[in-house]
């Protein structure tokens, strides 16, 4: 989702950007008698620091080794344009059943129950698991956010609490169950695996910052227990066969009209608010509800195989606007995880496990709730380091505990002196060198 802010800086700190880490890299290169270009790549490559490699071929062609198509015209059409040979059909849209639940209605008169078992609105990252090979398997797909307009016959008018919830139950994750017969995908209903995780579907919050104060509400003080996700953007998926959803532009749906504190100005949350769930919902009222938005901003863990099974905010990984969530093994068994925050003049972030994943799995624990998060720092010498989030660190003497750091991570990763961003969003590793 474009957000109304994601492209307004609420970074306080004087950190370095890393427009002015490249351009004193190349004036450094430029005084030695090294290229510009050399001095790029050479930054770019930061040692260990996720890279970001394009790879250019001439218009028309798609490159040696790579799937060779004819290019498709630029258009302005409304309509799917493929190339010459190619195919495509819609296999769900939104408002079909994820399974045997009601149909999608012409006029979009669906009820706010019909949409809980129906597919969300404008879908993003999506991740497909197999269960008999590329034949059968499982989509699993965020529903980023909702075109209000568009979701009710008659549009924001007269919005109330049915409004409300219909509108969260077009967000979160859908899943549904795919097979090919023949040439063709086609979903599977009804299928045992289906079913849609909302916005007011009921997650556990694990991890460091589980129970801490600045989680707790009056309908759940024990500050473990939330309603739903929402904003889901990017994801990740991991060794052990789950998906990873990321929140992302979360403050749009909180609105408070008392001065925003240090925390909610961090993240964005005060007067202006996207949505009208705030109106019907006290969740979303932070005059009334105060610690709801600091529920938000996670990355949840789903398991698709699993459809009894509760997700879970995996709050070791950190609070901000996450835009997805790559992970990868390392020659050890650990798990690193590269995760970007959405926003002018914010950072690009590395979880890595404490233990092997399969050990903790075989534990009963989880491998994401147990590792340190870092904060990445480039430098003008073409290197860059891995800045530790945690209590250990001298420069977050500020922090009472790692619960602090981890919900306030933004304030964190600023003290810390991370290296601002221009919105870093999806993040892959190109290093065949998997050691942390």
């Amino acid at each position: 989702m474009s957000s109304i802010d994601d492209g307004v800086s609420v970074n306080p700190s004087d950190n370095q950007h890393f427009a002015s880490v490249l351009q004193s890299r190349i004036s450094r290169r430029s005084v030695l008698g090294g290229s510009a270009g050399a001095s790029i790549a050479g930054l770019v490559g930061m040692g260990g620091i996720s890279t970001l490699v394009s790879a250019c071929a001439p218009a028309g062609d798609s490159g040696p080794g790579l799937i060779g198509f004819t290019s498709v015209a630029t258009s302005t059409s409304d309509t799917v344009v493929v190339p010459d040979g190619y195919t495509a059909k819609v296999l769900i849209g939104w408002g079909d059943p994820v399974s045997n639940g009601p149909a999608f209605l012409p006029d979009a008169s669906n009820s706010a129950a019909d949409q809980a078992q129906q597919w969300g609105m404008h879908n993003d990252g999506l991740v497909y698991f197999p269960i008999n090979g590329s034949r059968r398997g499982l989509i699993v797909q965020n529903h980023e956010y909702t075109d209000d307009y568009l979701l009710f016959p008659d549009g924001v008018t007269g919005w109330n609490a049915e409004k409300t919830a219909k509108s969260q139950a077009a967000h979160g994750v859908g899943i549904i169950e795919v097979r090919k017969v023949g040439g063709s995908w086609q979903v599977v209903r009804p299928s045992a695996y289906a079913r849609r995780i909302t916005a007011s579907t009921p997650m556990v919050i694990t991890g460091p910052a589980a129970g801490h104060a600045l989680l707790q509400t009056a309908t759940d003080p024990t500050g473990t227990a939330v309603l739903g996700t929402l904003n889901n953007c990017a994801m990740g998926f991991t060794p052990w066969g789950t998906y990873l959803t990321c929140e992302e532009n979360f403050n749009g749906y909180f609105r408070k009209t008392a001065p925003a504190n240090a925390l909610e100005k961090r993240y964005g949350v005060g007067a202006s608010a996207a949505y009208l769930w705030h109106t019907t919902d006290t969740r979303f009222d932070v005059d009334v509800t105060p610690n709801e938005p600091n529920r938000f901003g996670w990355v949840g863990e789903i398991d698709p195989f699993d459809p009894t099974s509760t997700p879970a905010k995996r709050t070791a990984l950190g609070r901000f606007k996450h835009e997805g969530a790559w992970v990868e093994e390392t020659d050890d068994g650990r798990v690193a995880v590269y995760l970007g925050d959405d926003q002018t003049n914010e950072y690009i972030y590395r979880y890595v496990s404490n233990d092997p994943w399969q050990e903790t799995i075989d534990a009963g624990g989880s491998p994401l709730d147990d590792g340190v998060l870092y904060v990445a720092r480039f430098d003008a010498d073409g290197w860059g380091t891995w800045l530790p989030l945690t209590t250990a660190n001298p420069a977050l003497s500020g922090f009472a505990s790692q619960a602090d750091i981890l919900i306030n991570a933004r304030a964190a990763a600023d003290a810390a002196g991370a290296t601002k961003m221009d919105r870093p969003e999806w993040i892959d590793v190109l290093d065949s060198k998997k050691e942390v």
